[in-house]
């Protein structure tokens, strides 16, 4: 059975990193992600990654939050 590739702008988990990331594409056997708050893209196995609960959406979200008024990010 292969994994399902999950919707291009659902928030997931990539499960190896524990990062989460808002699916941009589908390339070959990967799934491209970008982490919240934008950056580099990375691929990760479909397997790999599983949707994101709300507490992670908020979890990511206060950490770019937070990060931005640091100025650790633009």
């Amino acid at each position: 059975m292969t994994p399902t590739k999950p919707p291009i702008g659902s928030y997931v988990v990539d499960t190896r990193t524990g990062k989460v990331g808002i699916v941009m594409g589908h390339e070959g056997p990967y799934v491209q992600l970008r982490p919240y708050g934008g950056g580099r893209e990375w691929d990760a196995e479909p397997g790999a990654v599983r949707l994101a609960t709300a507490a992670e959406r908020l979890r990511a979200a206060t950490a770019y939050a937070n990060a931005r008024s640091r100025g650790e990010v633009p």
